[in-house]
């Protein structure tokens, strides 16, 4: 499939990157308030997790008239990874090493065979 920059290509890529954002912080972004009662961190993470359901379906929806589901499982895959090390730094002031680099990279390197036509 070649590499197109219609609205239908880029506008689902743009989506995934929100919504991972939402996720990420439903996910994680608890682990910054740790005294809080576990049922809060519970529901704040579904309220959370509501917007990236709201950007990530029609994300896929709009996406699959361009890309494949496998592509879009992958872009999703390695756009959480480009979230995640950012939120991991900036939200979480944890490091980010080279072997997460490279980790990261290598699975970048495989995801990358998903979009070879």
């Amino acid at each position: 499939m070649p590499f197109s920059l219609s609205p239908a290509a880029v506008w689902p890529v743009i989506m995934l990157f929100a919504s991972n954002i939402f996720m990420t912080f439903a996910w994680y972004g608890h682990l910054k308030h740790k005294s809080s009662a576990i049922f809060l961190a519970i529901l704040a993470s579904w309220g959370i997790a509501f917007f990236e359901y709201c950007l990530a379906v029609p994300a896929n929806r709009m996406g699959s008239e361009v890309y494949s589901t496998a592509q879009l499982k992958t872009m999703q895959e390695v756009i959480t990874l480009i979230v995640f090390a950012g939120f991991s730094i900036f939200w979480l002031g944890e490091n980010l090493t080279w072997n997460h680099a490279i980790g990261f990279a290598l699975i970048a390197l495989g995801a990358s065979f998903i979009f070879r036509g």
